[in-house]
Protein backbone atom coordinates (compact mmCIF):
# COMPACT_ATOMS: atom_id res chain seq x y z
CA UNK A 1 0.00 0.00 0.00
CA UNK A 2 1.71 3.38 -1.13
CA UNK A 3 1.65 6.36 1.77
CA UNK A 4 -1.00 8.76 0.92
CA UNK A 5 -3.33 5.08 0.63
CA UNK A 6 -2.50 5.16 4.21
CA UNK A 7 -4.36 8.59 5.02
CA UNK A 8 -7.29 8.28 6.25
CA UNK A 9 -10.10 10.97 6.14
CA UNK A 10 -9.20 12.46 9.35
CA UNK A 11 -5.32 12.67 8.44
CA UNK A 12 -6.33 14.48 5.16
CA UNK A 13 -7.99 17.02 7.41
CA UNK A 14 -5.78 17.61 9.84
CA UNK A 15 -3.23 17.93 7.23
CA UNK A 16 -5.27 20.52 5.99
CA UNK A 17 -5.80 22.37 8.97
CA UNK A 18 -2.02 22.64 9.39
CA UNK A 19 -1.37 23.28 6.12
CA UNK A 20 -3.45 26.55 6.63
CA UNK A 21 -2.43 27.31 9.60
CA UNK A 22 1.09 25.74 11.24
CA UNK A 23 0.71 26.96 14.47
CA UNK A 24 -2.93 25.82 15.68
CA UNK A 25 -2.89 24.29 18.62
CA UNK A 26 -3.28 20.34 19.14
CA UNK A 27 -6.64 21.31 21.36
CA UNK A 28 -7.81 23.31 18.14
CA UNK A 29 -7.02 20.78 15.81
CA UNK A 30 -8.57 17.76 18.04
CA UNK A 31 -11.85 19.91 18.48
CA UNK A 32 -12.27 20.60 14.68
CA UNK A 33 -11.74 16.73 13.65
CA UNK A 34 -14.08 15.75 16.76
CA UNK A 35 -11.38 13.66 18.56
CA UNK A 36 -9.88 14.05 21.76
CA UNK A 37 -6.17 15.98 22.55
CA UNK A 38 -4.61 12.14 22.98
CA UNK A 39 -5.33 10.59 19.73
CA UNK A 40 -4.89 14.38 17.85
CA UNK A 41 -1.39 14.46 18.99
CA UNK A 42 -0.28 10.44 18.18
CA UNK A 43 -2.13 11.28 14.78
CA UNK A 44 0.53 14.29 13.95
CA UNK A 45 3.32 12.74 15.48
CA UNK A 46 2.51 9.83 13.36
CA UNK A 47 2.50 12.04 10.47
CA UNK A 48 5.50 13.70 11.33
CA UNK A 49 7.60 10.68 12.05
CA UNK A 50 5.74 9.16 8.80
CA UNK A 51 7.04 12.36 6.66
CA UNK A 52 3.77 13.78 5.81
CA UNK A 53 4.68 17.04 8.18
CA UNK A 54 8.34 17.87 6.77
CA UNK A 55 8.26 20.91 9.09
CA UNK A 56 6.74 24.05 10.35
CA UNK A 57 7.50 27.40 9.09
CA UNK A 58 6.24 31.09 8.97
CA UNK A 59 5.24 32.07 5.22
CA UNK A 60 6.70 35.23 4.89
CA UNK A 61 5.47 38.36 2.54
CA UNK A 62 8.63 38.86 0.27
CA UNK A 63 7.13 41.61 -0.86
CA UNK A 64 7.28 43.35 2.81
CA UNK A 65 10.94 41.80 3.04
CA UNK A 66 12.14 43.78 -0.16
CA UNK A 67 11.66 40.65 -3.05
CA UNK A 68 8.31 41.36 -4.59
CA UNK A 69 9.65 40.26 -8.21
CA UNK A 70 9.31 36.75 -9.12
CA UNK A 71 10.86 35.88 -12.53
CA UNK A 72 10.63 32.35 -13.84
CA UNK A 73 13.79 31.37 -16.36
CA UNK A 74 13.99 28.86 -18.64
CA UNK A 75 17.70 27.17 -18.98
CA UNK A 76 19.46 25.19 -21.55
CA UNK A 77 22.23 23.72 -20.65
CA UNK A 78 25.29 23.12 -23.83
CA UNK A 79 24.75 19.45 -22.26
CA UNK A 80 23.36 17.24 -19.94
CA UNK A 81 25.76 15.08 -18.67
CA UNK A 82 26.06 13.69 -15.73
CA UNK A 83 28.97 16.00 -14.21
CA UNK A 84 27.38 18.77 -16.38
CA UNK A 85 24.29 18.22 -14.37
CA UNK A 86 26.08 18.03 -11.14
CA UNK A 87 27.94 21.39 -11.12
CA UNK A 88 25.02 22.96 -12.00
CA UNK A 89 22.77 21.58 -9.01
CA UNK A 90 25.58 22.43 -6.65
CA UNK A 91 25.94 25.93 -8.36
CA UNK A 92 21.88 26.75 -7.99
CA UNK A 93 21.95 25.96 -4.25
CA UNK A 94 24.82 28.68 -4.14
CA UNK A 95 22.63 31.76 -5.21
CA UNK A 96 20.28 33.27 -2.72
CA UNK A 97 17.64 34.91 -4.95
CA UNK A 98 17.44 31.43 -6.86
CA UNK A 99 14.15 30.44 -4.44
CA UNK A 100 13.13 27.07 -7.04
CA UNK A 101 14.83 25.07 -9.41
CA UNK A 102 13.70 22.27 -11.31
CA UNK A 103 14.84 19.86 -13.86
CA UNK A 104 12.49 19.52 -16.76
CA UNK A 105 11.95 17.43 -19.56
CA UNK A 106 10.98 19.09 -22.78
CA UNK A 107 12.48 21.62 -24.48
CA UNK A 108 14.61 23.24 -22.21
CA UNK A 109 16.61 21.71 -19.12
CA UNK A 110 15.74 23.50 -15.93
CA UNK A 111 13.02 25.99 -14.60
CA UNK A 112 14.00 28.59 -12.10
CA UNK A 113 12.17 30.46 -9.94
CA UNK A 114 14.11 33.82 -8.65
CA UNK A 115 13.03 36.59 -6.34
CA UNK A 116 14.76 40.03 -6.90
CA UNK A 117 13.85 43.67 -5.59
CA UNK A 118 13.43 44.84 -8.99
CA UNK A 119 14.02 44.15 -12.60
CA UNK A 120 17.52 46.10 -12.23
CA UNK A 121 18.40 43.60 -9.58
CA UNK A 122 17.53 40.87 -11.84
CA UNK A 123 19.53 41.68 -14.43
CA UNK A 124 22.87 41.87 -12.15
CA UNK A 125 21.30 38.11 -11.29
CA UNK A 126 21.20 37.23 -14.58
CA UNK A 127 24.33 38.62 -15.29
CA UNK A 128 26.59 37.76 -12.65
CA UNK A 129 25.00 34.78 -11.37
CA UNK A 130 22.41 32.83 -13.80
CA UNK A 131 24.79 33.50 -16.63
CA UNK A 132 27.77 32.18 -14.91
CA UNK A 133 26.26 28.80 -13.84
CA UNK A 134 27.93 25.37 -15.34
CA UNK A 135 27.21 24.93 -19.05
CA UNK A 136 24.37 27.47 -19.15
CA UNK A 137 23.85 27.90 -23.36
CA UNK A 138 20.56 29.75 -23.22
CA UNK A 139 17.80 31.22 -20.79
CA UNK A 140 14.79 32.54 -21.57
CA UNK A 141 13.22 34.96 -18.76
CA UNK A 142 9.16 35.36 -17.95
CA UNK A 143 8.75 37.66 -15.12
CA UNK A 144 5.31 37.03 -13.03
CA UNK A 145 2.73 39.98 -13.69
CA UNK A 146 0.41 38.17 -11.70
CA UNK A 147 0.37 35.30 -9.02
CA UNK A 148 -3.22 33.58 -9.78
CA UNK A 149 -2.59 30.53 -7.73
CA UNK A 150 0.16 29.51 -5.38
CA UNK A 151 1.09 25.60 -4.23
CA UNK A 152 -0.11 27.09 -0.78
CA UNK A 153 -3.47 27.33 -1.81
CA UNK A 154 -3.78 23.59 -2.98
CA UNK A 155 -4.88 22.64 1.51
CA UNK A 156 -7.87 20.46 1.45
CA UNK A 157 -7.56 19.70 -2.28
CA UNK A 158 -6.72 17.71 -4.50
CA UNK A 159 -3.41 16.48 -2.63
CA UNK A 160 -5.30 16.62 1.04
CA UNK A 161 -8.50 14.63 -0.81
CA UNK A 162 -9.67 11.68 0.16
CA UNK A 163 -9.28 8.99 -2.24
CA UNK A 164 -12.47 7.81 -4.32
CA UNK A 165 -12.62 4.41 -2.00
CA UNK A 166 -12.83 6.15 1.23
Amino acid sequence: MSEPDRLDQIDRRLLALLREDGRASIVDLARQVNLSKTPCTERVRRLERLGFIRGYRADLDAGKLGFGYKVFVQVTLEKTTTDVLTRFNAAVRAVPEIRACHMVAGGFDYLLMVRVRDMTHYRDVLGDAIGALPGVSQTHTYPVMETVRDERDLAGEVILAPSRSE
